[in-house]
Order: structure tokens, then C-alpha cells, then sequence
């Protein structure tokens, strides 16, 4: 088994850990471990609030989620020899539940404390719990169902450098100036419109190892963890398994790698907000880096090759939307949000057919391996989405007949 770099305790929050992680991104955040190019190690996450949901039939604690935690991250793990400019190569060797924790939540946050992409039809907390057995789940919540897990990280990423760090802040507060009576993320204010974007926020703040001298200053300028950028972060890509490798811009010295966020299923867009199943987990991760490789491949974002090894359904049915809204009839043009949004609802009123709740239905199609598609971008006026299910996910056939 590799050397664990970073493992934490579930029973003690993450400010309280021997080794504290960090919920913010700042390039001033101490690293905890260093490795070089080639090591194999593992690295423990805990859940991404910090264990504030249990395991238990009632949603109280989903509703009264506190957001400012929100994501706790394991790292920085500081490569020698990494410059910026650099890519980081990263492949994730392997990765899954700790040892006594095989189990995972799935919610739809409260309309008043974040909400989902689809708040305006289900604006109340629910939860899902699913029992984790190696490569499948199930659960109590949503019964009839049973699938292999695409495990994954949600969130992994190096840190960004002062100038990107700026950057996000900068275009990240013009945007909320656009509309400065939205509430503030993690603020559990009530709202009828989702936030544009989390601002930096000391409430809460981990910065690890961070000396208190400085804690202050790092804590009002750091990014909130929420969004991908750059640097990749919280992008909740379901692909990036086992077997998976990523290649990361490296922006300061060391690419000061952190991850969290692990998820043992999800579905594409993960349209709940909470909507993978949710779980402390481990990465075996392997390093290595390619000098100068952001201006010799151009990159800005990160990119990764697929696994081959990541469990494949091959029988779906099929959801259409297009960008009409459901309220008024309003025609859009090429508006994929709401075509997506069209072929979730679309799919949830089918499964209502088979004897599943709204909320049921809504949970499933946010934590299984559904698979999203922006399938038609060109025949205006509409954008067209779909939305596959696998088929074998059920205990009964669902087709029409």
C-alpha cells in the first residue's frame, strides 16, 4: 500500500486534525508533505462538509448545512521541482471509501440555504443514504435501484498564484455587482435567486498550518472552493476515476496539489447541488511533471485522459429538451441551461410513472451514473440536451410499452 501523506480522523473536524487541511485557496496556504516527480502515495479526504451530514432518515441536517466549511481539502502536497508554468501530471491509481465508512449521502439543499438546479420545483431538503459495497450501492431512500460507482474526486486541483487568485476575485465581484441584492452563498439567507458567485469569506476559514500572524489577511483575500477555474478545482467531472490521468497548469512554485470532494457515483451535472454520493474516501495518486508544458500545448484549463477501466452501461433511455421554459412557454435562443434543465424534468415525470417521488426521481438522476449531453448547439432557436439512463440500474424494466 503507498505511504499516506495526509490522513485525517473522522471523528475531529478539520481545524482540529493533527494535520489540518484547508476549505480556501490562496498560494500562501502552507504545503503539508512534499514528494517527487514519480512517488506514489495516498492522501484521506473527509467528506466536502466536514462530516456535518449523518447517517440517518432525517434531512434537518442537510437543510441546516453550513456552507462556509464547505469544501474541506487534504493537501497542499508540494512537488520538487515543480515550476509555473509546468504541467502537473497526476494519475489516480486508485480510489475509494475508508475502511469503515462504507456509506454516502446524496441531498437536495433548501431553497433558502443554496437549492439546486432545479430549487424552483423542489425547494425542500431531502436525503438519500446509500450503503457502500465495494463496487455497488444501494439505498433505503430510493428503493428498486442498484449500480456500479464511477468513483471519483469531485475536487482536485494546484493552487493558484497571487495574480490568478486577484483575477478571480476581480471578475468574480464585478459579476455579483451585476445583481447586488442576491444573497451571499453560505450565508443561509433567505432568496428567490440563486447567488452569481461565492466571494471571499473569512467565516469558517481553514488555512492549515497557516501562522496566525497572517491569518487575517489570507482569510479575506482566499477564493471560496466552490466553482471550477483554471487551476481545475470543484469541476465534479464523473470521469476522473481510477485509472484516470490529469494534466494541471502549475501556477507557483511546487503546483501545491490539494484535493476532497470524493464521490462514489454521480451523475453528469450533478443537478442537485449535493447531488454525488457524498463519502470520506482515499486517492493513490502518482506525480510527475512536464517542464514548460503550459506554452508548449497552450493550456489553460486542465485536461485528462479517460480511464480504462471505469464500469460501462450500454443499454439507455433517452431524455430530449430543449430551450423553451416549462413556466411560460418562453422561447430561448440556444439556451442549453434550459434544455437541460428541460430533459432533467422531463426524465423525473417519467420516473413518477414507476412509482418515485419527484424528490426520489430528482436524487437518482443527480448521484447515478446518468450521462448529459449538449446533443444539437446549431438549429436555432433551440439548443437541444439530453439526458441518458442506464437501464440496468433498475430492478424492473422501465421502458414504454
Amino acid at each position: 500500500m503507498p505511504k499516506t501523506l495526509f490522513s485525517v480522523d473522522l471523528t475531529k473536524p478539520m481545524d482540529q486534525q493533527d494535520m489540518p487541511g484547508h476549505n480556501r485557496w490562496h498560494p500562501d496556504i502552507p504545503a503539508v508533505a512534499s514528494v517527487n516527480p514519480g512517488d506514489v502515495f495516498r492522501i484521506e479526504c473527509k467528506d466536502w462538509t466536514d462530516g456535518q451530514i449523518k447517517n440517518n432518515d432525517d434531512p434537518k441536517d442537510i437543510e441546516d448545512v453550513n456552507l462556509e466549511v464547505v469544501h474541506v481539502l487534504s493537501g497542499p502536497i508540494w512537488v520538487n521541482g515543480a515550476q509555473p508554468g509546468d504541467i502537473l501530471v497526476v494519475d489516480i491509481l486508485d480510489v475509494g471509501a475508508l475502511q469503515g465508512d462504507e456509506w454516502g449521502f446524496t441531498g437536495i439543499f433548501a431553497k433558502e440555504n443554496g437549492g439546486g438546479f432545479l430549487t424552483d420545483h423542489y425547494p425542500k431538503a431531502a436525503k438519500a443514504i446509500w450503503d457502500l459495497e465495494g463496487i455497488y450501492t444501494s439505498s433505503r431512500h430510493i428503493p428498486g435501484v442498484r449500480f456500479a460507482g464511477i468513483t471519483h474526486p469531485g475536487l482536485i486541483g494546484c493552487a493558484p498564484s497571487q495574480e490568478l487568485l486577484n483575477e478571480w476575485n476581480r471578475r468574480e465581484t464585478e459579476l455579483v455587482k451585476t445583481a447586488p441584492d442576491r444573497r451571499t452563498y453560505g450565508a443561509g439567507l433567505s432568496g428567490s435567486e440563486p447567488v452569481l458567485a461565492a466571494l471571499p469569506n473569512p467565516n469558517s476559514a481553514i488555512l492549515g498550518t497557516l501562522p496566525a500572524s497572517e491569518f487575517e489577511r489570507v482569510a479575506n483575500e482566499a477564493a471560496r472552493t466552490v466553482p471550477p477555474r483554471e487551476h481545475g478545482g470543484n469541476c465534479d467531472i464523473k470521469n476522473l476515476t481510477k485509472g484516470t490521468r490529469i494534466y494541471f497548469p502549475v501556477y507557483v512554485e511546487g503546483a501545491k496539489l490539494s484535493m476532497g470532494d470524493i464521490h462514489f457515483s454521480q451523475g453528469d451535472g450533478e443537478i442537485s447541488f449535493c447531488g454525488a454520493i457524498e463519502m470520506s474516501g482515499y486517492l493513490d495518486l502518482h506525480v510527475e511533471i512536464i517542464k514548460g508544458g503550459m506554452a508548449k500545448y497552450g493550456m489553460v484549463n486542465p485536461m485528462f485522459k479517460t480511464s480504462p477501466v471505469e464500469p460501462h452501461y450500454t443499454d439507455y433511455l433517452v431524455f430530449e429538451g430543449i430551450s423553451v421554459d416549462e413556466f411560460e412557454g418562453k422561447q430561448y435562443y440556444m439556451d442549453v441551461h434550459i434544455a437541460y434543465r428541460r430533459a432533467c424534468l422531463n426524465a423525473i415525470e417519467y420516473l413518477k410513472k414507476f412509482g418515485y417521488t419527484g424528490e426520489q426521481a430528482y436524487l437518482l438522476l443527480s448521484c447515478a451514473p446518468v450521462e448529459g449531453r449538449i446533443s444539437g448547439i446549431v438549429d436555432i432557436p433551440n439548443a437541444c440536451c439530453t439526458l441518458a439512463i442506464p437501464t440496468g440500474i433498475f430492478d424492473k424494466d422501465i421502458l414504454p410499452c
